[in-house]
């Protein structure tokens, strides 16, 4: 299989090529050149096995297509459960791994791949990643320590949670935190400059490990299949999802894995007061806009940027576009009471990303909607001690993964919102 850019000015290349440059020479982001035609995907006995079956056509031919089997058994070691709400409601928990958010799966794949890219290279490469609060600290989780790889995360000082925050920069070692004086959108703007500096290049290999990475973005299709499959086999039924979206990935990850003929229903997107998306499905143009901060942080995005491959998908036509999905904004009033009603009703506790979700599918029953339907659980609460444990009057368990990294010291360089002061950083 052959990779191109969404903006089709750059050459095909291979996945492995795709993976380690993160973004294509044109600013696009990498998709198939065609996808493969619907298949009957078998449910595996392990998330690890449906990834593997899921995944292996985009890995045919590939330099890594015999250790995919092995990439996935190592990402994937951890549970992502299913779990019953009641009354055909679920809740898909995808917070179990180590930084306690979803992140961690697509980033411990991409850390599998890379790792085995760069065996035997005499010169490190350089993964840069801009962080609205989960990605740099899975993405850090992931490569630490790892021979032959640098990462420099990105985040908008003041604009994460001080737990995210703590996350962040308690590496060390090859892993180095910069808090930048702007928005999620400038260190975005920022990596995606870095990456297209093909001078900076020679001196600076360099990929990323963002949403906009397939390296990322194709195994995150693995759980919402998983889950899928394991409900079809037992009521016969399709599931239906409410995805928490800022940046697009983990949405989009649901939608390729539906197009692949994963027994997946209606995907409706939740965001938080950032409504470039909501806009848009109502009719409006897609025009993207500066962030605004809230308290679902890690989806304050204004420019999301698989967008494009959203509208690859659809070939453009934005009419069968808006056509598929619906998708619906939640202020930080309307959060944070979601978060209060649910936990004081049911004694459930959700982060402020996955009460979007959550409010939205409410919404969606009180109009009407039948079926199966899952939130999908983006983060553990306990990273937002600061907005949950107010709104619930306790304090919120910590994970031990997370409970260990919190227990480490922290520290992160300040960095003007400018490119050439990252560009000066990379160099060093």
């Amino acid at each position: 299989m052959q990779f191109v850019s969404t903006r089709g000015q750059s050459p095909a290349v291979g996945l492995s090529a795709a993976i380690a440059a993160g973004l294509a020479p044109d600013g696009g982001l990498y998709v198939p050149n065609a996808l493969p035609a619907p298949h009957h995907v078998q449910q595996g006995e392990t998330l690890a096995e449906t990834a593997a079956d899921l995944l292996a056509p985009f890995f045919d031919g590939d330099a890594l297509q015999e250790a995919l089997p092995s990439i996935c058994r190592e990402a994937f070691d951890f549970p992502v459960p299913l779990r019953p709400l009641g009354g055909g409601d679920y809740v898909l928990e995808l917070f179990h791994g180590p930084t306690a958010a979803f992140k961690d799966i697509g980033a411990r794949f991409l850390a599998g791949a890379l790792s085995r890219l760069q065996a035997g290279k005499g010169r490190d490469l350089t993964i840069v990643v801009a962080t609205s609060g989960d990605t740099g600290a899975a993405v850090a989780a992931a490569f630490h320590r790892q021979p032959g790889v640098r990462v420099v995360v990105l985040y908008p000082d003041g604009r994460v949670s001080p737990r995210q925050a703590h996350q962040l920069g308690c590496f060390g070692d090859n892993i180095q935190a910069l808090r930048v004086a702007g928005s999620f959108d400038d260190c975005q703007a920022m990596v995606k400059q870095a990456l297209a500096d093909r001078a900076l290049q020679v001196d600076v290999p360099l990929s990323s490990a963002n949403s906009i990475s397939l390296g990322r973005l194709l195994p995150q299709m693995s759980y919402y299949a998983h889950a899928a499959l394991v409900h079809h086999g037992q009521h016969r039924r399709r599931l239906n999802l409410v995805v928490p979206t800022g940046n697009l990935g983990n949405a989009m990850a649901a939608v390729l894995a539906r197009t692949l003929g994963v027994p997946i229903g209606q995907i409706v997107l939740a965001t938080n007061a950032n409504d470039v998306l909501p806009k848009y499905f109502e009719g409006g143009a897609y025009q993207p806009q500066a962030s605004v901060a809230t308290v679902a942080n890690a989806m304050d995005v204004g420019a999301p940027s698989n967008f494009e491959r959203l509208r690859w998908l659809y070939d453009g036509d934005d009419a069968e576009l808006r056509a598929a999905f619906r998708a619906f904004a939640v202020d930080d009033v309307t959060i944070r009471a979601t978060i209060a009603s649910a936990h004081a009703s049911g004694g459930e506790l959700f982060c402020p990303h996955t009460a979007t979700a959550v409010k939205v599918l409410q919404d969606l029953r009180a109009g009407g909607a039948k079926g199966d339907w899952a939130v999908v659980a983006t983060a553990h609460p306990a990273k937002f001690e600061a907005v949950v444990e107010p709104l619930i009057g306790e304090a919120v368990p910590v994970p031990p993964a997370l409970a260990a990294l919190l227990q480490r010291p922290a520290h992160a360089e300040p960095l003007a919102a400018d490119y050439a002061a990252l560009r000066e950083v990379l160099l060093r």
